[in-house]
């Protein structure tokens, strides 16, 4: 029997280490990848911290979800937490009755489309004006607006109540379309700030021929310059519709009566439940009408989230271009 030479020994090993090397080196590359986000290992880092994010921002929605399909009984059974026994929409009808649903959502979306189309007309032409035209103390006029947004709505509450007493505009729609026609709406100077902002990032090229032409600045600002802020448009309109949707403070102090949003029956539903259902009035912590509060603030969050699910793609490409930091 011939015994291997060892130069066979040498090359074995050499071709061994040399093909564990290689699948070293692949299984690294798998791992570890070119560079630091392109391996499995960060991949699964990266998703595992996503996962946690997502749900600390969908637990209070999942919550909502669960708590107005459940009944009385899985409400008063602490064993039951997420998942109910028994799932039921009668939370769900109460809340609708209770809220006055179709007059409410009504009253709140002719408030939050109207002022915020008026808030993207206005405030795209004060920017632009800011912006691109030689106007008079434009330097002041740009800190007295950013002066407006840094001054707490409480402390000009009641000038304003008054005002609007006396020009008999309480109780109605004006109240805030007034406003929102001088570029004073629900924060209307942060949009004229992000409007300037964008109006100034574009070229001077783009007018220059208009110019030439004997263009007028609304002739620019109308065929040119807003044509090209579609994006930063679609970005204040929905930040002002949630912000108009969302509102509570303005419309308790201005819309006490008649003309009242979502927000303020939601503020008045525990009036209109049964008050007998634990032989008490106070019901802010009664566990029995958790579920009818839980369903009228999904009716009421229900709208802007389809308006986002159809709008997400648009949303995010419009904070890209207007350079937006949250």
């Amino acid at each position: 029997m011939n015994t291997p030479q060892p130069w066979v020994h040498k090359a074995r090993n050499y071709a061994m280490s040399f093909l564990w090397s290689r699948k070293a080196q692949k299984y690294k590359m798998v791992m570890l990848g070119r560079n630091l986000s392109d391996g499995l290992l960060a991949k699964m880092v990266i998703y595992m911290l996503l996962s946690i994010v997502a749900y600390l921002y969908l637990q209070p929605l999942l919550y909502m979800i669960s708590t107005m399909l459940k009944t009385v009984s899985d409400l008063l059974d602490p064993s039951v937490k997420w998942i109910p026994r028994v799932i039921t929409w009668e939370n769900l009808t109460k809340a609708y009755k209770g809220l006055q649903y179709p007059e409410a959502l009504r009253n709140t979306a002719l408030i939050a489309l109207s002022c915020s189309i008026v808030q993207v007309l206005i405030c795209s032409m004060t920017g632009y004006a800011l912006a691109r035209l030689a106007v008079p103390f434009k330097g002041l006029i740009t800190a007295l607006v950013l002066l407006t947004f840094l001054i707490p709505p409480q402390v000009i509450i009641i000038p304003l109540y008054v005002i609007f007493s006396k020009l008999g505009l309480l109780n109605t729609l004006f109240v805030f379309l007034v406003p929102a026609i001088f570029g004073q709406g629900l924060k209307g100077a942060l949009f004229i700030l992000i409007f300037r902002q964008f109006f100034r990032a574009q070229p001077p090229s783009l007018e220059e021929a208009a110019k030439l032409d004997g263009a007028s600045a609304a002739r620019l600002y109308f065929r040119i310059m807003l044509p090209l802020a579609q994006s930063a448009c679609l970005v204040v309109f929905l930040f002002s519709f949630i912000w108009y949707w969302n509102m509570y403070y303005e419309p308790s102090m201005f819309l006490a009566k008649g003309f009242t949003p979502l927000s303020i029956r939601l503020d008045h539903l525990e009036d209109v439940l049964n008050p007998s259902l634990l032989g008490s009035k106070d019901l802010v912590n009664n566990p029995v009408t958790e579920g009818t509060k839980m369903g009228a603030a999904f009716l009421i969050i229900l709208p802007p989230l389809v308006i986002f699910m159809f709008l997400q793609r648009w949303f995010i490409t419009g904070i890209e271009r207007t350079g937006i930091v949250e």
